[in-house]
């Protein structure tokens, strides 16, 4: 929005756009599990009218979306503590988990009020009242708010940033990591298709030979 002279939000309304075209792309790649970051921990410091604006385009995509992704068999699942956002949208959340709960098919995960510090501090006070001896990497793992999700793949980074930005750090430890120039509201199927297609090409030895 910046580089074209707009209003942030007229960039956060095209990143809603670019969420639509690449959920279902990945569907038709096959991706079992896309998470995308939508409002990190960090997101609260933004100016109140831009936090006021996410919070509505995130009431409309979950009503606009919905229906379609229930009807994809997609189950939608939160990374983060959403109960923070106002009471009206967490009720909006917690409908679409239950709506989407029992679907078998592609998962969408959705990082809201998410950062990996603020998760693997969470995780780590579940564990605390737990004999030492029965704490291992697997049942870090699995307290983490990604427990039961198969292990991250690749992970994309938009709009030239060269840092993960506290995003799902534990879980990145053998992920591919892809850094790409194009911003997130331009990033489409071409995009999607292209780091897929990069991902494929690359040798994962995960520390073996």
């Amino acid at each position: 929005a910046k580089a074209r002279h707009l209003p942030r939000v007229a960039g956060h309304r095209k990143g809603i756009e670019a969420v639509r075209t690449v959920t279902r792309a990945a569907r038709s790649l096959g991706i079992e599990v896309l998470t995308l970051y939508a409002f990190s921990s960090e997101n609260w410091r933004r100016p109140a009218d831009e936090i006021s604006d996410l919070m509505g385009l995130l009431r409309h995509f979950i009503r606009t979306e919905l229906d379609e992704l229930a009807r994809e068999g997609v189950r939608l699942r939160v990374i983060g503590d959403h109960r923070a956002f106002p009471s009206d949208v967490v009720a909006l959340i917690d409908d679409a988990l239950a709506r989407t709960a029992a679907n078998t098919g592609s998962t969408l995960v959705i990082a809201l009020n998410y950062g990996s510090h603020d998760e693997i501090v969470r995780a780590a006070r579940a564990l605390a009242g737990r004999d030492p001896a029965t704490i291992d990497a697997a049942a870090f793992e699995a307290a983490l708010d990604t427990g039961g999700l198969p292990p991250l793949d690749l992970m994309i980074r938009t709009s030239g940033e060269h840092r993960l930005s506290n995003f799902m750090l534990w879980q990145a430890a053998y992920a591919e990591l892809l850094f790409v120039d194009t911003l997130w509201p331009d990033f489409g199927v071409e995009a999607l298709g292209a780091a897929v297609a990069n991902f494929a090409a690359r040798d994962r030895r995960f520390g073996g030979l």
